[in-house]
């Protein structure tokens, strides 16, 4: 667990807990800790049961706002990608008059990205730590749906140049990954929607204003993973298109060198036949002129199927 005092950006560790109890002169505290430092911040800064009870027990929680007598409790779903699988790491906030804790199970990138904005930006309250936090976690969506857009663009190119059975297991794979964020998108935009609209005391008005730009790009990007969900369906469809269309090239090579071969197997059919007298049986050189007749045919189908672009 640490424990910092902002003031206008500045950090300033603060040893002992205790100090984070009393609002300070000037700024706010930021304690960031883990799970299992709520043993110790529950019982100080009277951290709801229920609020405890689902940073200890739900690794991926549905993002809410509830709302307690002197303090607020938010979830938000902070986004990775690995260009194989998304993940989704929940934040839990708790918003005090003059601290934020923010609680995690695992490292989460943007509480270390927010730390330059703060400094930029000379925060010293708490709620507007909140909202350069979320927009952070908003503006991460954004940059995961570009390379999403990617992938699906690299995967669209390697199926119209060479089609693999394993195209298909990505295709199945990236689209149930969207369909499961879309899933969660939606109430992470219905979360900002109420920062943006609701009368929360502990969040300044002028400050509220600002979570609606917040909340526009949240529908935009719910949007976009719309549109992927669309786009790894056409991709499914190219896939197989590409299939029938390769099948139906090997099935026509097929059929142009059965009809090369038919006459040959005729001609070798008839001289294959137990009959004394067969016109060139005893001709010397009988048997070459019968291969290079069959070599003539089959090199004359051969050039007429290629004129006409059937092989």
């Amino acid at each position: 667990m640490k424990i910092r005092l902002v003031n206008n950006g500045v950090f300033t560790p603060v040893e002992k807990i205790e100090e984070a109890l009393l609002p300070p002169e000037n700024g706010f505290y930021w304690i960031d800790a883990d799970v299992d430092d709520l043993v110790v911040l529950q019982p100080l800064f009277g951290l709801h049961d229920l609020a405890v009870e689902d940073c200890l027990t739900e690794e991926e929680q549905r993002p809410k706002l509830e709302i307690y007598e002197n303090q607020y409790f938010l979830v938000i779903n902070s986004i990775r990608f690995d260009d194989e699988e998304i993940f989704l790491r929940a934040l839990n906030l708790f918003l005090g008059r003059h601290y934020l804790i923010t609680v995690t199970r695992q490292k989460i990138n943007e509480l270390r990205s927010v730390k330059p904005i703060l400094w930029e930006q000379e925060v010293d309250t708490a709620d507007r730590f909140l909202y350069h936090l979320i927009d952070l976690v908003v503006d991460n969506y954004i940059t995961v749906g570009d390379r999403v857009e990617a992938r699906i663009e690299s995967l669209e190119e390697a199926i119209l140049v060479h089609t693999k059975k394993s195209h298909l297991t990505e295709i199945i794979g990236l689209r149930s990954e969207i369909l499961w964020l879309k899933k969660a998108l939606g109430p992470q935009r219905d979360l900002i929607a109420t920062l943006n609209k609701k009368d929360l005391r502990l969040i300044d008005n002028d400050l509220q204003k600002y979570f609606g730009d917040i909340h526009e790009n949240a529908v935009k990007i719910y949007e976009t993973f719309e549109t992927y969900r669309d786009l790894t369906g056409n991709l499914r469809e190219a896939y197989q298109s590409s299939l029938a269309s390769r099948a139906n090239e090997i099935m026509r090579v097929f059929t142009a060198l059965t009809t090369i071969f038919m006459p040959l197997t005729f001609i070798t059919g008839i001289y294959g036949m137990n009959f004394d007298y067969i016109p060139g049986m005893h001709f010397a050189y009988g048997s070459v002129v019968l291969l290079v007749c069959m070599a003539v045919i089959g090199f004359g189908m051969f050039y007429l199927f290629r004129k006409k672009d059937w092989l």
